[in-house]
């Protein structure tokens, strides 16, 4: 019998899955116009495939309709299934963004940087991950045996990436046991949670056909290395010029984008129950794991929540076009358009309050007692995930960035994650993260 090739249309939701419906690729035009059904509490599945507290219940439905500037066939050779998929976005029947597709908010959100600024975010994302069952030699770190272990593995996903539409960068062996570090080209607006996106299904769908198991869990082992998600940051002008950096400019940085980083430090308390959303995010934001625990802007530092990016004088590419900021306090439990939504939303309140860029920090701030943190306007990231949802709903600034009802659903959501995991221990939680991400 003949297969027939299928698509996904899909999204990425509240809790970072990638979820959808898949339908004949031969149908693919006339959904771009129709897209397929989608039920409005899916919104609260969690993580764990339990169903958060919904104020849809069985009610309603919606449509989510492919994007053929995000569409992604590979084909992996004679005889293996095609990987065939679409992001989308989640509409109301009437064609209106549905006030909780991922995609959506963030499209408002650079809406909102384009209308205050007129300026276009330019920027990727770094995604560490693991191998999991995997022997990891020691003195394998950094190191050329560590690469040659999956140089396989490496070779295929930058093939599957370039195939794709996404501009691989680098490949290599990090410092944890089977840890890996892929990161991606630069690119404009919604396109750079989209390649954020595809390239994590990169990984995991090249793992799947070379036998293996990868996890972008945070952390592991309550004692052992965490896998972060970097997120990289810039702005293009409206004819395309970089427009980030400034040689008069406090540590570089132009005027809109030192407003913008003060934004983020000043609202990031608040906005990291987004950026980094698991139980176990927050046995990795601690001091001395190279992520991030404060609001702190570091020159170089890769302790600092947002760290200014070095760049070289031996590069072929201009100062001012290699010029970014890198935000550190996230990682793969979280959508990457949530995540960037929250930024783009912070940073532009920086811009509106004009708030003053902070000095780039050159010490360890975890050994400043309270009193001395509070009068340089430093404040310690929330240490769990209870805390951080604390801290988001109370913040109404924060909440009114998101369209109605969104706030409250989200934090059910992630209750409904930390429902599940009532009763476990801090390894049985890992091992349950592990398992989904």
């Amino acid at each position: 019998m003949k297969r027939e090739e299928m698509v996904v249309a899909c999204c990425s939701d509240l809790a970072g899955k990638v979820r959808g419906k898949a339908f004949p690729a031969s149908q693919f035009d006339k959904r771009l116009a129709r897209g397929i059904g989608w039920t409005p509490t899916n919104v609260q599945i969690t993580c764990f495939d339990a169903i958060a507290e919904s104020p849809f219940g069985s009610l309603g439905d919606l449509v989510l309709i492919p994007d053929a500037d995000a569409r992604v066939r590979i084909e992996f050779g004679e005889g293996e299934p095609v990987e065939h998929f679409a992001i989308g976005n989640i509409l109301h029947t009437d064609g209106r963004p549905w006030e909780y597709c991922t995609r959506s908010i963030l499209i408002a959100a650079l809406e909102r940087l384009k209308k205050a600024t007129g300026l276009t975010l330019f920027g990727a994302f770094e995604h560490e991950f693991q191998f999991k069952n995997s022997h990891s030699p020691m003195g394998d770190a950094f190191s050329m045996a560590g690469f040659r272990a999956e140089r396989d593995f490496a070779e295929l996903l930058v093939g599957a990436m370039r195939e794709a539409g996404v501009q691989p960068d680098t490949f290599m062996k990090e410092f944890g046991a089977a840890q890996y570090e892929v990161t991606m080209g630069p690119q404009r607006g919604v396109t750079v949670a989209d390649h954020s996106l595809i390239t994590r299904e990169m990984v995991q769908t090249v793992a799947d056909r070379l036998g293996h198991e990868v996890t972008f869990t945070p952390i592991r082992d309550p004692k052992g290395i965490g896998n972060g998600v970097h997120i990289h940051m810039s702005f293009l002008s409206e004819d395309g010029k970089p427009a980030t950096y400034d040689p008069a400019g406090k540590h570089e940085l132009s005027r809109t984008a030192g407003h913008f980083v003060a934004g983020i430090l000043k609202y990031l308390d608040s906005i990291v129950a987004i950026t980094a959303p698991s139980a176990v995010s927050y046995l990795r934001l601690t001091p001395h794991r190279w992520s991030a625990a404060f609001n702190n802007l570091g020159f170089r530092d890769r302790e600092a929540s947002v760290r200014i990016c070095p760049v070289s004088d031996l590069s072929d590419i201009a100062k001012a076009a290699q010029f970014n900021f890198e935000f550190r306090a996230a990682d793969a439990t979280a959508s990457p358009y949530l995540q960037l939504a929250a930024l783009v939303h912070a940073g532009v309140q920086g811009i509106e309050e004009e708030l003053e860029v902070p000095e780039a920090t050159q010490e360890d701030l975890s050994l400043l007692d309270a009193k001395t943190l509070n009068e340089r306007g430093y404040v310690r990231l929330p240490q769990t995930l209870e805390e951080a949802l604390r801290r988001f709903k109370a913040n109404p600034v924060v909440t009114g960035w998101f369209p109605q009802g969104f706030a409250d659903v989200y934090v059910k959501h992630k209750e409904g994650e930390l429902g599940f995991l009532k009763g476990k221990t801090q390894e049985e939680i890992c091992a349950a993260y592990e398992e989904v991400y």
